[in-house]
């Protein structure tokens, strides 16, 4: 084959018009529809992790027991002491006074060093005491504490050791013996709980037999109870808690350079004792001139950090908090270092004795037992804070006017911290920094930087939440919320909406300490920044969430004013959480509820069920759904109100989002349980509506041109009359005024436009003043005996007749969670149907004028007016249409090529929606052994996770990069592979456009048998993916490697067939569009996969409704704008309808004027205005978008003698319009002129037409079993009547062609179930 040279190759795309415009828009800057996170992932909450980071019960140490047993003077016989010893006692010497004056000293010194830890607890002293005086104090004490906490410090170093025996040694009252005084005793004394500290040789022992004592304890209470009382001695174990100085064979230090209570001295004075041991080290040389007597000099105090004993202290406890953090167990540091002050302090002192004392060949106990601590890195952090303060100290001491540098310690655990934030994730090991930030938040100086970092690891995940909780982040976090400096406000918010995305029950606390202000204050901040004021709503919602204290204390607040007037914030994440703040404040809580309405809280949230994101809209009908869900006894003004909502909640049945249907179906939910016996009645009504429309058949008056069926109905007495034009087919304009409502009482009635004659203006909230309501003109003149309540009566009837026409439309909505929950709704009328008397006609409202308004969803009794508008088949006998096709029979025409057209009978009414049956199919539905159940059991399954799903978007990352903007993450890699990719595929495809002009297009490199008839057939933009669609599903096919690759089962109802595809973000992750000829389009993601719980419905809705009945229809036609991310469609409708797939909504009704349905859309890609429909009766309409909808239509071309079965739109500034019609005349237009520049007529009997949109070809399919493929000059290229092969069979008769997007190849498919996909040939042309 010789190439085409480039020159002429360009000149024919120049005067063809098919050039490529070098592909417009880059792939990176297209638009993805369809990709939030409502479509990619479940509409349900996180999974909730238990918490325990709060401690179940709170403890208090409030007695404190101190025996020293010392006999100054006197050294017991079992202990051989050095020369010289250890002798400093509490850092007193015994032996520089008497000995009783001693005694009394060390005692006084002790008490004094342990109410530094605990200045609040009872202290009792007792001196080389007996027996029964420890007995008496120990039972006296516990007696006072109850159950709280009792300390037992123990001093021996005047008694022999603990035996083995499991006693300590005491005194008699001469001090002549030593008398033992068994653990076991002093357990029963001690009781529970109770913390005991042993400084003594040998200690080990001690809590070796403590446990042994414990478990004989257990097993006499077994013996004489008679049961298992393990629980209780496992209480009493765990709340026992033991400090021994050494282990069982080992003695205490006697070094003359330290004191000889070294383990009291570590427990009680941490800090002088640390600094003595500094100086004894050989490290201590780093501080020339450092000695003994200079360290008791530091200056300042334990309590001021700004001092640099107090620095030191400080820093200390943030060393031994980390060092117990990062070492122990979650619930043990939980225990020791959080719950009880006093045992937090021993037991941070407690690491500090084991560093000291295993120097020395000692090794303190603890139970629990503690893994060894001493060699932690981090106190390599407190010896280097050590030299850097003591340092300073020779100088500090000499010169008054010398100022103490603070130690870097702290900045540089931040950074550390930082460091860690840049890299760190939950897999790796957590920040061992983190108990550090929550003590930097106690210094002003450093506070900022530490909310910002503690922020960003929050921000980690919920993981990370619970590590800061069980750290003890929370008291610290709560006190600042007391703080007024605003620069806190950003960090704080972000905080507690962390903290409560992960565990709401810190709700209690906020409202307890009046937190709740502080984010009310961040709320009404007007220089707060939206994103901010998000998450303050986020933070008050959920403090109200499900507690009642919470809503009265936010109510007193005036959030509900406070929300509503930054209601139409531009933040959509702000609109969204202040509708969602709104509804739960008002859940079950009447006042919150009345005070919303005193603001017109109703009608101001009315605004945002149009909002342009459909979050806002769902949070909007979620507000409004539990504000008229409300419990508490209605009264006649609420029930008005409440009606209204529902009245205006109607409109948003036709919502693009299942997210909004969902939320709207439990709104509905709320008012169906409130007034049961009027929606049973409004749905018994419209039963006997149609079953007096069905026994008058539908007359047939004529069909129009392109194929419409014009109807009228029967006209019984006193109910309708017929059509008398059919101008009457033109959609009633009178919809949003009181005619709309009142119309049915008039003796002509327009033929209403849906199911849900739905009036566009609001009721007014007590539905009192109607003046601002359109009045009936005199056609629909209210008699002058109807009273105002009969008018508000009928008004009411019309709420719950429509909410309960959208309920049974919603009942057989394309998404499956929306259709369950609306069934469960219209079981539940049903059920109440049931258990009423046989079904009577509503009193006419002529005769029901002096009847009031129902005041209360408890009246039994309703009066109701007129039947409402013209309506279609009950909706519910539809939906049993659909899911019990077995029951209906219908024989279609087998000549008829056409089978839409024979699920149809010519008498169906305008409007309808399928196939005519016998209305006592409704009948014998109600008798169905189901809808006996009570229909209430059936409300729990009407409820949604939208609230806990609105919370995870806080429960998740918010700061970090999402993975299509991180340019290491795989999801990132991937779309730059599928940009390249895309891009090759582009250029590859150039020179067969090209040179596809002269070439024949009839090498079928791929033929295969479909499983069903194909109806639409698409190609992959940029993979070898063939979709090819019959009645109810979708084949996929590798049309280069030839294996089919996967089927979709679409789902459509049966009776309906799919007739449009689209793929959606083909340059990306593609998305499959499927349309149905009942108007619902629904979007599939990994359509392709043998594991069926893998393909997702991403969503579904109805793109067009009130299909019309054709003796021919289009079904659904679509077209799908990549750039501006907008799906055409239209079919058997008197409209174009346009959805904008980001805000999902209906953005235009374009209508076409025709009197026949569309066929066929194309659009203007470059200027988006223009907009072009092919139709049933010949015509091609163009239409401006940019236009009002009654001028919006500019053109119409009407060439074309029958049905145009394709409209094509050249690119480039000078295309043409290229359109085609079953005539077989293809013709082209100059869009500024009515008439065609060229006609070609090819052939007759075209069935499918299609032209490649970059390349000189276009092919046409006929019934008569045969493709011809032609350039634009006319000249066949190919004509195509059999397979390939020896002995090729014919070709079935086509039903459907399609180019691919870039390569010159063309796929066809015919009523054989054959597919076959062609290639420009191997020979030359």
């Amino acid at each position: 084959m010789q190439p085409v040279p480039k020159d002429m190759a360009k000149a024919l795309e120049i005067e063809c018009g098919y050039c490529d415009d070098e592909h417009d828009v880059a792939d990176s800057e297209l638009p993805i529809a369809y990709n939030e996170l409502r479509h990619r992932e479940k509409i349900e909450g996180s999974k909730k992790v238990t918490q325990s980071w709060r401690m179940k019960e709170r403890m208090k140490t409030v007695s404190v027991a101190l025996v020293l047993c010392l006999n100054v003077g006197v050294d017991p016989p079992d202990v051989v002491k050095t020369s010289p010893c250890a002798r400093l006692e509490c850092w007193i010497d015994p032996l520089a006074q008497s000995p009783q004056k001693a005694l009394e000293a060390i005692g006084a010194n002790l008490q004094k060093q342990y109410e530094r830890w605990q200045p609040r607890a009872r202290y009792k002293q007792t001196l080389d005491p007996t027996v029964e005086e420890v007995k008496k104090l120990c039972t006296s004490l516990r007696r006072n504490a109850k159950e709280e906490r009792v300390l037992f410090h123990y001093n021996g170093h005047g008694v022999p050791k603990p035996t083995v025996n499991g006693e300590i040694w005491v005194f008699n009252k001469s001090y002549t013996q030593y008398i033992p005084l068994s653990i076991y005793d002093l357990q029963t004394w001690m009781g529970s709980p109770s913390i005991y500290v042993y400084d003594c040789s040998h200690a080990g022992v001690i809590v070796d037999l403590f446990k042994q004592f414990s478990i004989q304890r257990e097993q006499e209470s077994e013996a004489v109870n008679g049961k298992s009382l393990s629980s209780t001695a496992t209480s009493t174990m765990k709340h026992c808690i033991q400090l021994a100085a050494c282990g069982a064979n080992e003695l205490l230090p006697m070094n003359s350079e330290l004191p000889a209570d070294l383990f009291t001295s570590c427990l009680t004075t941490p800090i002088k004792i640390a600094l003595k041991w500094y100086v004894l080290q050989n490290t201590s040389k780093l501080v020339p001139g450092l000695t003994q007597d200079l360290v008791d000099k530091v200056p300042g105090m334990l309590n001021d950090r700004r001092t640099m004993l107090g620095e030191l202290n400080w820093i200390f406890t943030a060393i031994t908090d980390t060092i117990a953090w990062n070492t122990l167990p979650r619930d043990v540091f939980q225990r020791l270092f959080r719950q009880d002050l006093l045992v937090a302090s021993l037991f941070r002192n407690f690491l500090l004795a084991e560093r000291i004392m295993r120097s020395y060949n000692c090794t303190p106990i603890s139970g629990p037992t503690l893994p060894p601590t001493y060699q932690h890195p981090m106190w390599q952090a407190w010896d280097l804070a050590l030299d850097l303060c003591l340092r300073q100290l020779p100088k500090l001491l000499e010169d008054d006017s010398a100022v103490f540098q603070h130690s870097p310690f702290f900045t540089e655990q931040l950074t550390a911290f930082d460091v860690w934030l840049k890299y760190g994730a939950e897999s790796r090991a957590p920040p061992e920094q983190l108990p550090i930030v929550l003590q930097v938040l106690l210094s002003q100086v450093h506070r900022l930087r530490a909310l910002e970092l503690l922020g960003r690891f929050l921000d980690l995940g919920p993981w990370a939440v619970s590590l800061a909780l069980s750290v003890g982040i929370f008291p610290y976090v709560l006190k600042l919320l007391q703080s007024n400096a605003r620069e806190l406000r950003p960090l704080l918010v972000f905080i507690w909406a962390k903290i409560l995305s992960v565990d709401s029950s810190c709700q209690a606390d906020l409202v307890k300490d009046n937190g709740h202000k502080y984010f009310l204050s961040v709320l009404a901040d007007p220089y707060m920044p939206s994103k901010q004021k998000s998450m303050a709503a986020f933070v008050l919602a959920m403090m109200v969430n499900e507690y009642r204290q919470g809503q009265e204390a936010a109510l007193q607040g005036s959030v509900v004013a406070i929300c509503l007037d930054q209601l139409y914030d531009s933040s959509p994440l702000l609109r969204h959480w202040l509708a969602l703040c709104l509804a739960k404040v008002w859940t079950n809580f009447d006042s919150a509820r009345w005070c919303g309405v005193r603001d017109t809280a109703h009608e101001k949230l009315y605004k945002l069920l149009n909002d342009e994101e459909p979050e806002v809209r769902a949070a909007a009908v979620y507000a409004l759904g539990t504000f008229i869900s409300n419990v508490s006894e209605k009264s006649d003004h609420a029930t008005s109100i409440d009606l209204g909502v529902g009245m205006k909640l109607v409109q948003v049945a036709h919502d693009g989002s299942p997210l909004v249907r969902k939320e709207l179906v439990v709104a509905f939910g709320g008012l169906v349980s409130h007034f049961e016996t009027q929606f049973a009645v409004a749905a018994t009504q419209l039963i006997e509506d149609e079953k007096i429309r069905d026994r008058t058949p539908a007359v047939l008056t004529g069909e129009a041109p392109g194929g419409w069926n014009l109807v009228s109905p029967g006209s019984p007495e006193g109910v309708f009359t017929g059509l008398s034009s059919s101008n009457n087919l033109k959609r009633s304009s009178s919809r949003g005024s009181l005619r709309a409502l009142l119309s049915s009482t008039s003796s002509a009635t327009s033929v209403a436009p849906s199911p849900l004659a739905v009036p566009n203006t609001a009721l007014n909230s007590s539905m009192e003043n109607l003046s601002h309501l359109e009045l009936p003109s005199t056609s629909t003149r209210i008699p002058r005996a109807m009273s105002t309540n009969a008018i508000s009566n009928l008004m009411f009837n019309n709420v719950y007749t429509n909410v309960w026409k959208a309920l049974t439309q919603l009942s057989i909505d394309p998404e499956s969670q929306v259709a369950g929950m609306a069934k469960c709704l219209v079981r539940l009328v049903k059920s109440k149907i049931t258990t009423n008397s046989k079904p009577r006609h509503m009193p006419n409202s002529s005769t029901s004028s002096s009847q009031s308004a129902p005041s209360s969803p408890s009246n039994k009794v309703l009066t109701v007016g007129t039947p409402p508008q013209l309506s279609s088949v009950f909706e519910e006998s539809l939906e049993q249409k659909r899911e019990s096709p077995s029951r209906i029979t219908i024989v279609p025409n087998p000549a008829s090529p056409y089978a839409y057209s024979a699920q149809f009978s010519r008498s169906r009414k305008m409007f309808d929606k399928g196939p005519n049956t016998d209305m006592k199919l409704f009948e014998n539905q109600i008798e169905d052994k189901d809808d006996e159940k009570d229909g209430k059991g059936q409300m729990h399954s009407i409820s949604t996770e939208f609230f806990e799903w609105s919370c995870k978007h806080f429960v998740q990352p918010i700061m970090r990069l999402s993975d299509e903007e991180d340019s290491e993450s795989s999801s990132y890699l991937q779309r730059e592979f599928r940009f390249d990719r895309n891009t090759h595929v582009r250029e590859e495809a150039q020179d067969e456009q090209a040179k596809a002009g002269f070439n024949r297009l009839d090498n079928e490199i791929f033929v295969n048998r479909n499983q069903g008839i194909p109806s639409v057939i698409k190609f992959h933009p940029y993979e070898s993916e063939l979709a090819v669609a019959d009645k109810d599903g979708v084949a996929f096919w590798d049309w280069e490697q030839g294996p089919k690759l996967g089927y979709l089962v679409n789902g459509n109802p049966r009776h309906t067939r799919i007739t449009s595809l689209e793929y959606i973000n083909a340059h990306d992750n593609t998305l499959l569009l499927c349309g149905s000829d009942d108007g619902c389009v629904k979007l599939w993601r990994n359509y392709i996969s043998d594991n069926e719980s893998e393909i997702e419905l991403v969503t579904a809705f109805q793109a067009v409704s009130e299909m019309l009945p054709l003796n021919r229809g289009s079904g659904l036609v679509s077209y799908w704008e990549q750039d501006t991310g907008m799906l055409l469609t239209s079919g058997d409708v008197r409209f174009i309808r346009i959805w904008d797939s980001q805000k999902e909504i209906k953005v235009q009704d374009i209508p076409t004027g025709a009197d026949s349905c569309v066929t066929c859309l194309a659009s203007d890609m470059s200027g988006r205005s223009l907009l072009i429909a092919g139709c049933g009766d010949g015509t091609v309409r163009l239409f401006d978008r940019r236009l009002a909808p009654t001028e919006c239509r500019v053109m119409t071309l009407r060439e074309h003698p029958r049905w145009v079965v394709k409209v094509h739109l050249q690119k480039g500034t000078e295309g043409k319009i290229v359109t085609a019609s079953n005539a077989g005349d293809v013709r082209f237009w100059d869009p500024r002129f009515t008439e065609s520049v060229r006609c070609m007529n090819l052939q007759s009997s075209f069935t499918s037409v299609d032209l490649h949109p970059r390349a000189d070809v276009l092919a046409c399919g006929s019934m008569n079993q045969y493709i011809g493929v032609y350039n634009q000059s006319g000249d066949t290229l190919s004509t195509i009547k059999y397979h390939d092969g020896f002995i090729g069979q014919r070709i079935g008769a086509i039903t459907s062609l399609a180019f691919h997007p870039y390569r010159v190849k063309l796929a066809a498919g015919s009523t054989d179930s054959y597919v076959s996909v062609y290639s420009t040939s191997l020979r030359r042309s």
